[in-house]
C-alpha cells in the first residue's frame, strides 16, 4: 500500500494578521512560512518521493515547490483542484474575530457536518471531494510506482482535517478535535481493509524510515516494534 504524506502549508500573511483567506488569490507565505516549508522540505529529504500533489492555491505551490527543491530525485509534480481550500463563500476575506460572532461559527465548531457556507459550499461537501481525490492519487501512485510508493498532497488545514477525520473513522463532527499546523506532517497509508494514520500534525523528526516498505496490512497485536531507529542515532 503506498503511503500519503499530508503536508499543510507554510504560515502565511492572512493566517498572521487573522483572516480567513479561503480561496482568494494572491495570498503568500510570509517569511515564517517559507522557512516553516523550507524546514518541511528538509525533513522529506531523506524520502524518495514518486510525487508531490498540490491545491492549486499559491501558498500551496510555494510549499510544494520548496518540498522539491530538497528532493535528490525527480518526483512527478501536479495540482488537483479536489484538494483545494474549503469554498467559505460570503465569509472569505473577513476576520476571524468578526466570524466568531455569527451564528454559523458555532455550528462550525460543534456540527461541522451541519455547516453550509453563505455563498460557498458544505463542509460535508469539502471532506467528500477530498477524501476522493486523496484515494484516487494515492491508488494512482501504487499502481505507477507499486505498494511502497511515497507521495505528498500538500493542501490546506480543514482540508487535511477532513481526511484525517475520515481515515481514523471519526464524523466529521468530531473533526475539530484534530490539530493541523502550519507546514505539519501528517501520514496515512490506505490498506485494503482499513487506513493506517501513522502520524498527525508533526512539525520535527527523523522520517527517513519512510524508505522501507510498509508491511502488511493487519495491525501487529500488542503495536509491534516500530520503524528502524534513526540512523544518526546507531552505533
Amino acid at each position: 500500500m503506498a503511503t500519503v504524506i499530508l503536508v499543510r502549508h507554510g504560515r502565511t500573511t492572512a493566517n498572521a494578521t487573522g483572516m480567513l483567506a479561503g480561496r482568494t488569490l494572491g495570498v503568500s507565505l510570509d517569511e515564517v512560512g517559507r522557512e516553516q516549508a523550507a524546514r518541511a522540505g528538509e525533513r522529506l529529504a531523506a524520502v524518495p518521493l514518486v510525487g508531490v500533489v498540490s491545491s492549486p492555491l499559491e501558498r500551496c505551490q510555494e510549499t510544494s515547490n520548496l518540498i522539491l527543491l530538497h528532493q535528490a530525485g525527480s518526483p512527478v509534480s501536479s495540482i488537483d483542484a479536489d484538494i483545494t481550500e474549503c469554498d467559505y463563500g460570503n465569509w472569505q476575506g473577513r476576520s476571524l474575530s468578526e466570524l466568531a460572532l455569527e451564528k454559523l461559527w458555532a455550528v462550525v465548531q460543534t456540527q461541522p457536518s451541519a455547516a453550509v457556507f453563505p455563498g460557498g459550499e458544505s463542509m460535508a461537501t469539502m471532506q467528500a471531494r477530498s477524501v476522493a481525490a486523496i484515494r484516487r492519487q494515492d491508488a494512482f501512485f501504487e499502481t505507477q510506482h507499486g505498494p511502497d510508493a511515497v507521495w505528498v498532497a500538500v493542501s490546506h488545514g480543514d482540508i487535511i482535517k477532513s481526511i484525517l477525520a475520515d481515515a481514523l473513522g471519526m464524523h466529521l463532527d468530531l473533526f475539530q478535535r484534530i490539530s493541523v499546523g502550519p507546514a505539519s506532517v501528517s501520514i496515512v497509508r490506505y490498506g485494503p481493509s482499513r487506513p493506517n494514520v501513522i502520524a498527525t500534525n508533526t512539525d520535527a523528526g527523523d522520517l527517513s524510515w519512510l524508505r522501507t516498505t510498509a508491511g502488511g496490512d493487519d495491525a501487529p497485536v500488542g503495536g509491534g516494534a516500530g520503524p528502524d531507529a534513526p540512523q544518526t542515532l546507531r552505533s
